[in-house]
């Protein structure tokens, strides 16, 4: 069976993005060693979870991309959720590209899709937000794993993370790690 986690980055305040998407406060709270961090954790993943704006705008930019990000990112299967569905291989056709033009797309209810994605074998699935998607994650209650890097910015308005659920989320503090520019990443599982 494999695990299901949710990477962020998130505010001080608890916010993912502004309240028109914006997420250019976390470029300024970058650092190497948090980067190679990060990538190291994702390179650990079977495929990467991600709705289909997200997916979009990462499609955009990975496959001619460089960086410790680059390999991770671009080497590693994609899962797509896009309630409409569409077909990835229009946008992403350079051979580049090609677990970007192949990614799976997964229609109908998020919770039956990651329920049958985790009856399977193999490594663990990364979920990647987008707010909404991550929001809507976070409300299937099938998340194992949290992986929130807390940057060292208050934006004051914004879309939250945990802002939809109903009844409190309780976690379990597994890692810390601090990084140069002062983002700390820590990790939790769900307790259940």
């Amino acid at each position: 069976m494999r695990s299901l986690i949710l990477r962020m980055s998130i505010t001080l305040d608890g916010f993912v993005c502004g309240p028109n998407g914006e997420m250019d406060w976390f470029l300024k709270t970058r650092s190497e060693d948090g980067a190679a961090w990060a990538a190291d954790k994702i390179g650990q993943a079977g495929a990467h979870l991600m709705g289909r704006k997200t997916f979009n705008d990462m499609a955009a930019f990975w496959p001619n991309a460089s960086g410790v990000f680059a390999k991770p990112m671009n080497e590693i299967s994609k899962i797509v959720f896009s309630k409409k569905g569409f077909d990835p291989s229009q946008k992403n056709e350079s051979s580049s590209a090609k677990t970007w033009a192949e990614a799976k797309v997964i229609s109908g209810d998020l919770a039956d899709g990651i329920r049958e994605l985790k009856q399977q074998d193999g490594k663990p699935l990364v979920a990647h937000g987008g707010a909404s998607f991550a929001q809507n994650l976070v409300l299937t209650g099938l998340i194992d794993e949290f992986w929130l890097l807390r940057h060292p910015v208050a934006i004051g308005q914004g879309l939250g993370l945990f802002t939809q659920i109903k009844i409190p989320l309780y976690l379990k503090l597994i890692e810390t790690k601090t990084f140069s520019a002062g983002t700390v990443a820590n990790i939790y599982h769900a307790k259940g």
